[in-house]
């Protein structure tokens, strides 16, 4: 298939490189011209803008940091909307506000093109293994249609319901993931401080009910003081900024998103924003003076 993919970050370059392994012919666009060399010697073609993506392609791709920057490459001069064509279908899998994509769904409707939301799920290693998951909102018929090439992205793709539910079950996990980490970081500090190995008590405790795959996948990382991004922390406090935003329009209570985004806030203005969002760990350690390692803690 002829697709066209604008966004190619952290997670687009390894999500077109899966594209590319499957057989697909891409079309791509991206501010970074040494990832677009990249992708190019791979066999994708660049192109200058949106419309020009989709006009190549019988589906485009967006893969965008936030709303304003989905809105601009699909609405904008330029846009997506320039490029409409029969056939063609359009896939944000930006992580955005639900009631933007609302938006930008009804104004490429009225052009004829269809639109789903499709945020995914699990990091930088998942976009490279193609083990991501991704929930989609729209039309049922135009998920169904495009879903094999979903599926060379991802590992587990879930219809959710009509446009921006996606969105809402994207911004559900950034909650949990968020909250989650919070609290491994706290219980291992709280561990150090009461003079116990912290990795003792992690190997100890992730095969009962408190372990979780973000317990597997963080606190190793906290006690190896890896915080190279798999998720930034600036991307994760814009998720949680969406949460509360929607959270705020249908009166959900958010309490424990409102602190956690607050700590993030924390890490931000520490100069911590670029790296993953296991750093939320160093809150704690700035606040119980102790730098979280294995091995049984000094007397």
């Amino acid at each position: 298939m002829k697709i066209g993919f604008i966004g190619l970050g952290i997670m687009g370059k390894p999500m077109v490189k899966n594209l590319i392994k499957a057989g697909h012919e891409l079309y791509i666009n991206d501010r970074n011209q040494e990832t677009i060399a990249e992708l190019v010697d791979l066999g994708a073609t660049a192109v200058a803008n949106g419309k020009e993506a989709a006009q190549a392609g019988e589906l485009v791709i967006t893969m965008l940091p936030n709303s304003p920057h989905v809105k601009t490459v699909a609405l904008g001069e330029g846009g997506i909307i320039e490029g409409v064509h029969e056939g063609l279908v359009y896939v944000d899998m930006s992580s955005i506000a639900p009631l933007v994509s609302r938006e930008v769904h009804d104004a490429l409707a009225e052009e004829g093109l269809p639109m789903l939301d499709a945020p995914v799920s699990g990091g930088e290693p998942k976009a490279i293994d193609g083990t991501m998951s991704v929930m989609v909102g729209g039309d049922k018929e135009v998920f169904d249609a495009v879903k094999p090439v979903i599926d060379v992205m991802a590992g587990d793709v879930t219809y959710v319901g009509s446009i921006g539910a996606g969105n809402i079950a994207k911004l559900a996990n950034q909650t949990i993931v968020a909250v989650n980490i919070a609290a491994c970081a706290e219980a291992f500090t709280l561990a150090q401080k009461a003079g116990v190995d912290p990795e003792a008590v992690y190997k100890a405790i992730r095969g009962g009910l408190a372990g979780s795959t973000v317990m597997d996948a963080k606190v190793p990382m906290m006690l190896a003081r890896n915080f190279n991004p798999g998720f930034r922390i600036n991307l994760h406090i814009k998720d949680l900024g969406n949460v509360l935003d929607t959270g705020h329009g249908v009166n959900a209570p958010l309490p424990l998103t409102s602190l956690v985004r607050e700590m993030m806030s924390v890490l931000d203005g520490d100069g911590h924003a670029a790296e993953d969002h296991s750093s939320l760990v160093k809150v704690y350690e700035k606040l119980a003076n102790i730098e979280l390692a294995p091995g049984e803690p000094e007397a």
